[in-house]
């Protein structure tokens, strides 16, 4: 059955409408606490961090409400990136931790992911659990006056943050000589990213680092690599690194001005961590992966799996198969040997760490030849027009069209209002008709 409120990546939508209201957030965050403060029965402690979305001011104060109502006492860390949050809910042994972002998406989008006390995004079947909270009578869940919970900010999440990110690298670790051009997207990460490769020696050209509420996304960050491509040229940089609104993406660029997607970095690492004997188990990638990274893993006898769109549901394969190395052609990679969630800083670490002795980006970074692909989204009013029959034979049709020659894929977007259409084939021409079929159905 499908969730009333949270979706592939917690719950999302525009602000002041629908589920992102200063309500709404009052009676997600009692039932959340509520939920939480159930499974555990020494101090209730929830942590929040947020993006840099002007909506923040109006969301955080309503869901510190319904948490402090329910009783949980809690800690606001102002903006910090996802799994700088997610880190820290575990560090500090807090019950659960929020994160306030509509990540990717433009600034009058909002929304929140919700984490358990192991820095783990929440299964589907507690997220059922808590919509059914959310739903019930708040009286119940009300705690008496004497036992609300307190509220404090924390000035110095960012750095706890970077102390964790540097213990994972030899204490040697310097990227002294290394010029990278830095897009921060003016999200989460606009403080943390710079102070981090700054202080390792790097010498920083960053850009999308003057947040002013409104300019998260436009035009910059990971969701647009010309930024980088741009800049990486322009200061005769290394190398290009570009987040996206909460840093749980990362987009590269190399010396050339080549952009690198998340399947490149993945197939590089794969073959990195296999060399040093770090790689377990294998790689799990999603149902939008190239077939091109598949074909390199299978060349490299690195098993490969694909779990269904969302780091969460990536997340979820890797422990269910044991494997410690995951992720999704946007960005979104897990390093399960020190993450639980996507972290576009850490992987952009271990990049760096890798080409560190004098290596090329370009030389590191091209690791496959991709099968071409093409992804094209179609904004509709009611996502479920693909189950209609008139949709349901345009796919089919579009599927007999391709035959063997290559890969297609329709599916709902989980954050947004869209269809997603991709397909993937070396014959261009045959790719743009079979999608053109089904968006004409669509449409």
């Amino acid at each position: 059955m499908k969730n009333k409120y949270f979706g592939t990546d917690g719950i999302r939508g525009t602000v002041n409408r629908g589920n992102i209201t200063g309500e709404k957030f009052f009676k997600f965050g009692l039932a959340s606490g509520t939920y939480f403060k159930n499974q555990k029965k020494s101090k209730q402690i929830a942590i929040i961090a947020k993006d840099t979305r002007l909506s923040g001011y109006t969301l955080e104060p309503a869901l510190v409400s319904g948490l402090v109502s329910g009783g949980m006492h809690v800690f606001t860390l102002g903006p910090l990136p996802t799994n700088g949050l997610a880190m820290l809910t575990k560090s500090m042994r807090a019950n659960m931790g929020i994160m306030i972002t509509a990540s990717h998406n433009p600034f009058y989008d909002n929304g929140l992911k919700l984490f358990g006390p192991d820095g783990l995004k929440l299964s589907d079947k507690i997220e059922k659990k808590i919509e059914k909270l959310i739903d019930a009578k708040n009286a119940k869940q009300l705690t008496n006056p004497k036992l609300l919970g307190r509220v404090k900010r924390l000035e110095n999440g960012n750095d706890k943050y970077i102390k964790i990110l540097k213990n994972n690298f030899p204490k040697n670790f310097n990227l002294k000589g290394t010029k990278i051009v830095l897009d921060c997207a003016n999200g989460a990460c606009y403080k943390a990213a710079p102070k981090l490769l700054k202080e390792l020696g790097a010498k920083v050209f960053s850009i999308g680092v003057k947040p002013d509420g409104l300019n998260i996304n436009e035009k910059c960050g990971s969701t647009y690599p010309l930024k980088i491509k741009s800049a990486v040229k322009k200061f005769k940089a290394h190398v290009g690194i570009s987040f996206d609104g909460d840093a749980d993406r990362i987009i590269m660029c190399d010396e050339k001005g080549k952009i690198v997607d998340g399947d490149q970095i993945i197939a590089m690492l794969a073959r990195r961590w296999k060399l040093k004997r770090i790689l377990k188990g294998g790689v799990v990638g999603t149902l939008m992966s190239n077939y091109g990274l598949e074909q390199f893993l299978k060349n490299q006898k690195i098993r490969f799996s694909r779990s269904k769109v969302g780091d969460r549901y990536v997340k979820e394969k890797m422990k269910k198969l044991n494997f410690n190395l995951g992720g999704e052609q946007s960005g979104h990679i897990i390093l399960g040997k020190f993450a639980t969630t996507g972290d576009g800083l850490l992987v952009a670490l271990e990049v760096l760490f890798s080409l560190r002795k004098g290596k090329k980006a370009s030389d590191l970074l091209n690791v496959f030849k991709p099968l071409p692909q093409i992804l094209e989204n179609v904004i509709v009013k009611d996502k479920s027009i693909i189950s209609k029959t008139k949709c349901k034979i345009a796919i089919g049709n579009a599927n007999k069209l391709m035959g063997l020659k290559g890969r297609i894929l329709v599916r709902k977007s989980g954050t947004e209002p869209k269809i997603r259409i991709m397909a993937e084939s070396y014959d261009k021409k045959l790719i743009k008709k079979c999608i053109k079929i089904i968006k004409r159905s669509i449409k």
